[in-house]
């Protein structure tokens, strides 16, 4: 019989995840509140050529500093930075400090979005142990898988936080939905998809320019996102490691479906960091009329 003061390596997984759960929480206060300031444009790109706010950095570093001070967390890796951080040993934690930020402007939606990994990065799906997006929105929310459930939290001001619903599933009967790329680089079979969905009636456009935004409106009333496939971009806009894989794990642990087009996102598999894929996901019978569009 093991030692009950000596923990095994689940229970030191699980607390570590724990832990980054409750910094990423504690912190959503101090990245909003540091945003009126930081709305420019720096003259700075991120590694995927995208040009950066003061907001962008002020989040990573922060997040960086937080997180990489955790016992437990072995990699530190953000979309703001080319390369992971060593700050120890032991997960790798994946973030996108926030998603949305070009939406400072004119003061919409945006989020963060964390992926912990039991795993060397590029990690694949299979290693997620932990995903987690923060909305900031009229108020602060955070929504988290792990363990196969989804809990919602409200964050107060102060960083303390509770749960506002646990065991998040996605509703059977999806109302609204959220296609981004421009429509003119839309791909034929897409496009048709698109148009089938916008002439049903029961289904109201809902799409804000941050994703998070956009997969919590279909988490919250059923539906489906998609940053598909471009004429111009095939492989879309959305990073694998701070976008796809956690949201498809999100949405699938709350009962959803997510798909770069043929196969979940978790089964997705790239050898770069920064790797993008398109994305699709919702409601699982949308999804699968999806992938049967684009077979055809």
């Amino acid at each position: 019989m093991r030692d009950d003061a000596t923990p095994t390596e689940a229970e030191s997984t699980g607390e570590t995840v724990e832990a980054v759960l409750d910094t990423v929480a504690r912190s959503a206060p101090d990245i909003r509140q540091g945003l009126p300031g930081r709305r420019a444009a720096i003259e700075a790109e991120n590694p995927s050529g995208e040009s950066q706010k003061a907001a962008d950095v002020y989040a990573d570093e922060l997040l960086c500093d937080r997180l990489g001070d955790i016992d437990g967390v072995g990699v530190y890796a953000s979309e703001e930075r080319p390369d992971p951080v060593e700050v120890g040993s032991g997960l790798s934690v994946c973030v996108d400090p926030l998603d949305g930020s070009s939406n400072l402007e004119p003061n919409a939606a945006m989020g963060t979005i964390v992926a912990v990994y039991d795993g060397a990065l590029p990690a694949t799906g299979d290693e997620l142990v932990a995903a987690a997006y923060v909305l900031y929105g009229a108020t602060t929310t955070m929504m988290v898988a792990r363990e196969g459930e989804v809990t919602e939290y409200v964050v107060h001001p102060d960083g303390e936080y509770e749960i506002a619903q646990a065991d998040v599933t996605i509703p059977e009967e999806p109302s609204v939905y959220g296609f981004g790329g421009r429509v003119p680089h839309w791909v034929d079979d897409f496009e048709s998809f698109a148009r089938e969905v916008e002439s049903d009636p029961s289904m109201k456009l809902r799409y804000g320019g941050a994703m998070i935004g956009d997969v919590n409106q279909v988490l919250t009333y059923g539906g489906i996102f998609a940053y598909p496939t471009l004429s111009n971009a095939p492989e879309g806009k959305l990073r694998v490691q701070f976008e796809g894989y956690p949201v498809g794990y999100i949405v699938e642990t709350a009962g959803g479906a997510s798909s770069d087009g043929a196969q979940s996102l978790l089964d997705v598999e790239k050898d770069d960091l920064h790797a993008r894929t398109p994305v699709y996901v919702g409601s699982e019978d949308l999804v699968d009329d999806l992938e049967a569009a684009l077979e055809e």
